[in-house]
């Protein structure tokens, strides 16, 4: 049987949720808008249309756009003005963007839309929804956003479908020009009217949407990494005492407790802990990367979630200028990225030292003059094998990439439009390094799972805990086999990447012990 369809997601006035986001984005969830939302939606209409039958000009209605904006458009020209608009500013270059990326703008361009503050007609908005409805997904280009007004060229690629021209992915994946995919729909293009072109492309909605995927990933990512770390403390034979809540306590960041409460937890019952908890042990104290663990991954979960509250915000946001308010429409700078480019940028951070941390614990399970008595590299038969040797030069490759990644974007501003956006955000670009940073981190940790996992087998007959047990039998279920002579190694790690993605090392560990924090 065909899988079940997610239920669709209903626009009103209000906020959509980190969920909705993910809904449409990931899994496919259709659109639709609520009757309240369509009532904002012609009530701001008839605003803009009074204003374009009026002799006096109002931008965005009745002027050109930008510097351009001093100019007065005869009322013939305007449906000419809003195809002009968005054919010129579909200038975009370079790969494709994903799917979810493109679905989670669409999506928030409509949000925005059903606020009843951006003067489209009803029909506008619904086709939009329609094409979310449909799996139509306009291409998008990697480069041409600045981040302020907002993401220009990627929203413009969708209104331009809208309007039936450009290319799109239809819901198989195939790259078809627009009007043929709106056909084959039983959709009809629309010819976009005063203030409309300008009401669909001027959002923060790329970078917006590339936050809350990026949370997503990121509060599921931490929580691995706590995990992992779990694995390493076990495999180094280091202690589960650092990690108490009285501990913890004394420095009361939120994080630092969470990922505190969870090593505890992950560790209990730890035959591998037990083994070395006695007046015998001669272990003063463990490696910062074993018991600073909640420092930094915490730090990284309060990171998460201030950058949520701003997501939040957002979501809660009419970004478009001019925006309509009452009876009248006004021009703003609401509409610059800034606030969401900064706590892109600060993710990034996170990321990038979370993934240092990991990839420090696995290099001192390597090397045998710190990992308490496993063999070199983990090999089976050294100097023949290298074992993880470079599983770990892998992780090191990415850790300076990340560390690249974590340079900025939202600092830099180049002028544009002849100097009167003489300052943008660039939070399209934060957003698009997010990514490739989020992926890195998951392969940087996936490889500390592998790792561990590994060194945790060459501690038999000491069991580790039921926790982490669950996690080396989940790799081997899946096909990564235990310690043994060297054989190719890329497709193991490519396994255990796919399972940290998924979520399903986290949910090994919680269908153990219960839902982490």
């Amino acid at each position: 049987m065909p899988p079940t369809p997610p239920p669709a997601v209903e626009l009103t006035p209000g906020p959509v949720s980190f969920g909705d986001v993910v809904a449409v984005a990931r899994d496919g969830a259709p659109v639709v808008l609520s009757a309240e939302a369509l009532a904002g939606i012609d009530r701001a209409r008839g605003v803009v249309e009074a204003l374009a039958a009026a002799e006096t000009p109002t931008y965005g209605v009745s002027t050109g756009f930008g510097a351009l904006a001093t100019r007065h458009i005869p009322t013939e020209m305007r449906a000419q003005l809003q195809r002009s608009l968005v054919r010129s500013h579909a200038a975009g270059s370079g790969p494709e963007v994903e799917r979810e990326v493109v679905r989670a703008l669409m999506l928030l361009r409509l949000s925005t839309l059903a606020t009843g503050h951006t003067g489209v007609r009803r029909e506008v908005a619904q086709l939009l929804a329609a094409l979310l409805r449909h799996g139509i997904t306009p291409v998008v280009h990697e480069y041409g956003s600045l981040g302020c007004s907002g993401d220009l060229a990627p929203l413009s690629h969708c209104a331009l479908a809208l309007m039936g021209e450009g290319p799109v992915r239809d819901a198989t994946g195939e790259l078809v020009p627009a009007a043929d995919a709106l056909a084959a729909a039983g959709l009809a293009p629309v010819e976009l009217r005063a203030k409309e072109g300008l009401a669909l492309i001027n959002g923060t909605d790329g970078m917006l949407g590339m936050l809350v995927l990026a949370l997503e990933d990121l509060r599921m990512l931490l929580r691995t990494a706590d995990v992992a770390a779990a694995l390493s403390v076990e495999a180094l034979l280091g202690t589960d005492r650092v990690f108490a809540a009285e501990l913890a306590a004394l420095r009361p960041h939120p994080g630092i407790a969470a990922s505190a409460a969870n090593l505890t937890r992950i560790l209990a019952e730890s035959g591998v802990v037990a083994s070395h908890r006695g007046p015998d042990c001669n272990r003063v104290q463990d490696a910062y990367s074993l018991r600073c663990a909640p420092a930094v991954h915490g730090a990284a979960r309060d990171t998460v979630e201030h950058a949520a509250r701003v997501a939040e915000r957002e979501l809660s946001s009419a970004i478009d200028n001019p925006v309509v308010v009452g009876d009248r429409v006004e021009s703003n700078g609401n509409f610059h990225g800034a606030p969401v480019g900064y706590v892109l940028d600060f993710l990034a951070i996170a990321a990038a030292d979370v993934a240092s941390m990991s990839e420090r614990r696995t290099d001192r399970s390597l090397d045998r003059a710190r990992n308490h008595g496993l063999p070199p590299f983990l090999a089976d038969d050294p100097g023949v094998d290298s074992g993880h040797m470079i599983a770990q030069y892998t992780q090191a490759a990415i850790v300076s990439e990340l560390k690249r990644l974590a340079v900025p974007a939202s600092v830099d501003s180049i002028p544009s439009s002849a100097m009167q956006e003489d300052h943008v955000a660039m939070g399209w670009s934060a957003a698009r390094k997010l990514r490739r940073s989020v992926d890195g981190l998951t392969r940087v940790v996936a490889i500390e799972v592998l790792t561990a996992a590994r060194a945790l087998d060459l501690r038999a007959p000491l069991t580790p805990s039921p926790a982490t047990g669950a996690v080396v039998r989940l790799l081997r279920e899946a096909g990564i086999a235990g310690p043994g002579p060297d054989r190719h190694l890329a497709p193991e790690i490519e396994t255990a990447v796919g399972l940290v993605a998924s979520g399903a090392v986290v949910e090994a560990v919680e269908d153990t012990i219960g839902e982490l924090q």
